[in-house]
């Protein structure tokens, strides 16, 4: 099973997401359900870097393809330009990953979280 995390800030702003695990829907390379999930978040990681113009210093990416591991995790010291079209790609690619994951419940879980803080 795929397990895919948002994680919110207080102000409600995605600061995280988290996808772990394969889905296990088909064979692997031949699973067409785990291939839509990582086009739907990897291509959030080229909307951030090319159209909300969030780069290295401000995006920490962690993938292990192996294991179906991929955490991006975003600078809470965004511009206000830069956060506003951030929420918009990744209210996108939430809502992609929430109508999969409708239509495949025992394949891949998505669960919100608050961000914790320290």
């Amino acid at each position: 099973m795929t397990e895919i995390k948002i994680f919110r800030n207080q102000d409600g702003h995605v600061v995280e997401y988290e996808v772990s695990g394969h889905t296990d829907f088909d064979d692997y390379g031949s699973d067409i359900l785990c291939a839509a999930v990582s086009v739907l978040s990897q291509t959030t990681i080229l909307a951030l870097e090319k159209v909300c113009n969030i780069g290295q210093n401000d995006m920490k990416i962690c993938l292990d393809e192996q294991t179906g591991y991929l955490k991006v995790t975003l600078s809470e010291n965004l511009i206000k330009d830069q956060r506003d079209s951030a929420d918009i790609v990744l209210s996108t690619m939430i809502l992609g990953m929430e109508d999969i994951a409708l239509q495949y419940p025992k394949h891949i879980k998505l669960l919100r979280k608050e961000a914790y803080t320290c």
